[in-house]
């Protein structure tokens, strides 16, 4: 699924739509996306000049808009009036760096049952 489908189901928009392409998707439960790292993404004008690499929030944020995904595909097509909020993470850990020219792969899966989404990454 693209951009264009991306864009029906989240309401954030360029520079601060993080994810490119969806992959797959079970509704409610999982979610895997793509984001493509490029040179003229705009946090690398200060992050860092010459090296850069994808800030760490903005990372986190890519999950969340993915985890958002599987919540909003499951309401579709009642999407009107759906808000998603990130409101807490645990244990965040960054193995390496996401650099140039790397894809950068989400997919949060839900955790628990109740009435409220909760995503882990596997």
């Amino acid at each position: 699924m693209d951009i264009n489908y991306i864009k029906k189901l989240l309401p954030h928009r360029y520079p601060f739509l993080l994810i490119d392409r969806i992959i797959d998707c079970v509704p409610d439960e999982s979610a895997h996306t793509i984001k493509c790292v490029t040179f003229n993404e705009h946090f690398f004008q200060g992050h860092f000049p010459d090296r850069p690499i994808m800030p760490g929030v903005l990372i986190v944020e890519a999950l969340a808009q993915t985890a958002a995904v599987a919540v909003a595909k499951a309401k579709e097509p009642n999407l009107e009036n759906l808000s998603v909020f990130f409101m807490t993470i645990d244990k965040c850990k960054f193995r390496k760096p996401v650099t140039l020219s790397l894809i950068h792969i989400s997919e949060p899966t839900r955790r628990t049952p109740i009435s409220y989404a909760v995503f882990c990454l596997k």
